[in-house]
């Protein structure tokens, strides 16, 4: 869990540039399990950032002016000192939980860089994949999970957000990510159900929440996905798809090339991920403490082809508490304005 539990409901008001040539304009700002949510006065999302990206671009300064990471020209001035202080505790609190930071892995790619390239990895694609995914830091995968994001959402449209769906949202992603990382993002088109990116946001269909009478379904999509997380990871299914280069300059530079973005986008949104075994989602469901039957009938109304899902559901024959209550629900139903 990022925040912290005495900011829950805090909120404050803001100067936001969306980018270096456009005028200020004042915001309201949310303060989330895993980020800030920044809205007009109509109550419209403007924008979302994730809090362990959040970059201070002045500190010791007041008013504080942050932007979403260190390479985005979107800014956010604060003049709150209390929210101040609570994204100063969150920023402070991740940085003690990196036992290495970023310096470690930095060294690591610059120090095997060269032995990387005298043994001939370059000619190997699938072993510099998989010394590139081993690698990479948390902070990283979040840039790239947050530039994809970017190119998804034209033409997705963008990430589905009112103040109380976001509240019961962020409920949600409590309940299904625990003490892990995670963020679950709504759109309202663009993708079949959801996809996961690196940085482990989650792409959801606005459509499993709006056409389901409980978030059951909603939530077996996110395990379903955190079930195939575990057998390929996000970020090396990005650089599968991209190839050995793409790989090499990511582990060389820091980087991927925006072209590289937008063809990945377009590719996630195209192309169905492959079903993980049924071992494996069965695994996620009874460690998340939820049936598994929901996902399954919504994969095949029949059961025919998910019936491991069913027969197996570790709770088929046992009641588990709800994974939001009634009123919440209606919240996030709601979330992109339905």
């Amino acid at each position: 869990m990022t925040a912290l539990r005495e900011y829950e409901k805090l909120e404050a008001t803001g100067l936001w540039r969306e980018t270096l040539e456009t005028q200020r304009r004042e915001v309201f700002v949310g303060f989330g399990n895993t980020s800030l949510m920044i809205r007009n006065k109509a109550d419209e999302a403007l924008s979302h950032w994730s809090l362990p990206a959040v970059q201070r671009l002045n500190p010791g300064q007041m008013p504080a002016l942050y932007a979403p990471n260190s390479e985005a020209s979107e800014t956010l001035e604060i003049e709150d000192q209390t929210m101040v202080e609570a994204i100063e505790k969150v920023r402070t609190s991740i940085e003690r939980r990196r036992p290495h930071p970023g310096r470690l892995r930095l060294a690591v790619f610059l120090g095997l860089t060269v032995t990387i390239a005298a043994l001939g990895i370059f000619w190997l694609p699938g072993a510099l994949e998989r010394h590139t995914v081993g690698v990479v830091p948390y902070e990283k995968r979040l840039l790239i999970g947050q530039a994809l994001l970017a190119n998804i959402t034209r033409l997705s449209g963008k990430p589905c957000e009112t103040l109380s769906g976001a509240a019961a949202r962020e409920k949600l992603t409590r309940r299904l990510f625990e003490n892990e990382p995670g963020q679950l993002v709504i759109v309202p088109d663009g993708i079949a159900k959801s996809a996961l990116l690196p940085g482990r946001f989650v792409l959801l269909n606005k459509a499993l929440v709006e056409d389901f009478e409980g978030p059951e379904v909603v939530a077996g999509y996110v395990q379903l996905e955190l079930a195939r997380a575990s057998i390929q990871d996000p970020l090396g299914r990005m650089l599968s798809y991209l190839g050995g280069l793409a790989s090499f300059r990511l582990l060389t530079t820091g980087e991927v090339k925006a072209e590289d973005l937008r063809a990945y986008a377009q590719y996630l949104l195209t192309t169905p991920a492959p079903m993980p075994p049924n071992g494996v989602i069965l695994a996620r469901f009874k460690a998340a403490g939820f049936s598994s039957s929901p996902l399954a009938y919504e994969i095949d109304t029949s059961g025919e082809t998910t019936l491991a899902l069913i027969e197996s559901d570790p709770y088929r024959n046992t009641p588990h508490p709800p994974l939001l209550s009634d009123s919440s629900w209606v919240s996030l139903q709601s979330i992109c304005g339905g």
